[in-house]
């Protein structure tokens, strides 16, 4: 008998669904996994470079830095209302379709930007260019989903997640140097051309890889050559009264909220405390924690398959979705809330070069827990919900950046009221709280998806 934790969704036996997988040979899926990663760096690049190039165009439009900031802000709603319109769409007409039809809002939003002479111009064409490329993460997961099976998920997301978080890593120093250097109107003519390879690349070799007859356009009695149909992009969001669903982007949220408390006040806490004035050099201090992301979303994603494989063969066959989230037990239970208690005790207490040298440490070991939670709860969202991965993705993090735009209008106040070390911690006691839903999850996950079902996958379709 087993217990509630170890309760299965399926019974994993070979059947010949697991041939859908096999449609495409090893080196086709590292090609997919090519184009739809470095989509998402694209992504990554277009919300992050904007950051450095903010003085420089406050300056060229006669307007002030918290102005400008509005179009940062207004690309927050852009990527969650683009992320839930673009994943609703790809479940009807296909990812292919999505990609080559995101593109060109992305290419011209970008000519747009380049070319803004007024506030209006430069907020109307930065949400076009964001909303073009919103679709990045949900779609590529959407994607892996479709090509990968269930073990070897988390790898290729891992990988995924990898190559487009090296834009978070990368992307505010290459930005704030070619508007130093160049310029940012030129930055953004650049992004439009990096765009328009992608879908020339896109559209001339990368195939649909959605599951036959799974589509929502194939399911009609009959078509025309132009089938344009109605579907509300807020659908999505209601696969979150699912309480497994829900559990999960809660505890991601709680999670990526120490992120924030870490870089958003950079030049209010690490600045001030070791004397750094420099934009620039404070710019540089966002590199440790994105390589951190990188290293701990690879690693995550190949630990999270090998924990699914090990608790398969240990009930002799049977799978249970939640397994997947053990993996991210050593992060969220220890590297995330360290890591950010630390660096608040450590700025406050630790002056001089070591105190610095330690904060970067902590920078990058909080960008390794956070993404080895992230990865595990990703790759879980595209096991139970294998049919509308993509929303479901999509849904999480419009969900996600909702409740982290709130958060983070509290975390300079938070600071100057009752200082750094005590913001860290309570973000540290938030952290360790989602890691206890994430244990909920683990404990109860059979009994959750029973109270309501949202179209879990079975051995039939995953």
């Amino acid at each position: 008998m087993l217990s509630a934790e170890e309760s299965p969704l399926l019974r994993l036996v070979p059947t010949a669904h697991e041939a859908i997988y096999n449609r495409f040979a090893p080196h086709q899926k590292r090609w997919i996994l090519f184009h739809v990663s470095f989509v998402g760096l694209l992504a990554m690049f277009v919300q992050v470079t904007f950051v450095p190039s903010i003085p420089q165009i406050a300056k060229d439009l006669d307007l002030t830095d918290a102005v400008v900031s509005l179009a940062f802000s207004l690309s927050i709603l852009a990527d969650a209302t683009g992320a839930l319109v673009w994943s609703a769409y790809s479940s009807f007409y296909g990812s292919r379709a999505i990609y080559l039809w995101g593109m060109p809002l992305l290419c011209v939003g970008s000519c747009g930007v380049a070319l803004s002479a007024s506030l209006q111009s430069l907020l109307f064409w930065r949400f076009v260019q964001t909303f073009g490329c919103a679709g990045a993460l949900s779609l590529g997961t959407g994607v892996i989903g479709h090509i990968y099976k269930l073990e070897e998920r988390g790898t290729a997301i891992g990988v995924f997640f990898s190559i487009t978080l090296l834009g978070y890593a990368v992307a505010p120093f290459l930005g704030g140097a070619a508007t130093h250097h160049w310029s940012w109107r030129n930055l953004h003519y650049s992004i439009g051309a990096w765009g328009l390879l992608e879908m020339l690349f896109i559209y001339l070799s990368f195939p649909e890889t959605s599951h036959p007859g799974t589509l929502g356009i194939d399911k009609l009695p009959s078509r025309r050559s132009i089938h344009i149909t109605w579907i509300n992009p807020l659908s999505s969001l209601w696969l979150l009264r699912s309480p497994n669903l829900f559990a999960v982007m809660l505890a991601s949220a709680l999670m990526v909220n120490t992120v924030y408390v870490l870089v958003v006040p950079m030049a209010y806490t690490i600045g001030i405390q070791y004397g750094i004035t420099n934009e620039a050099i404070i710019g540089a201090f966002f590199l440790p924690n994105g390589l951190g992301s990188f290293t701990g979303t690879l690693v995550a994603g190949r630990l999270s398959d090998i924990v699914v494989r090990r608790w398969r063969e240990k009930r002799r066959g049977t799978w249970c979705p939640e397994d997947r989230l053990r993996a991210t037990w050593i992060g969220g239970l220890f590297i995330v809330p360290l890591s950010i208690g630390a660096s608040g005790l450590i700025t406050t207490y630790i002056e001089g070069p070591v105190g610095l040298g330690l904060n970067i440490l902590c920078l990058y070991a909080n960008g390794v827990g956070v993404d080895s939670v992230l990865n595990p709860i990703s790759s879980y969202n595209v096991d139970v919900v294998h049919s509308r991965s993509a929303e479901a993705t999509a849904a999480c993090m419009a969900s996600r950046l909702l409740i982290l735009s709130a958060s983070i209008a509290l975390i300079l106040p938070s600071i100057e009221r009752i200082g750094v070390a005590w913001t860290n911690i309570i973000a540290a006691v938030l952290a360790l709280i989602g890691q206890g839903i994430i244990f909920l999850t683990i404990r109860y996950g059979d009994r959750m998806r029973a109270s309501i079902d949202v179209g879990f996958s079975t051995m039939e379709n995953n």
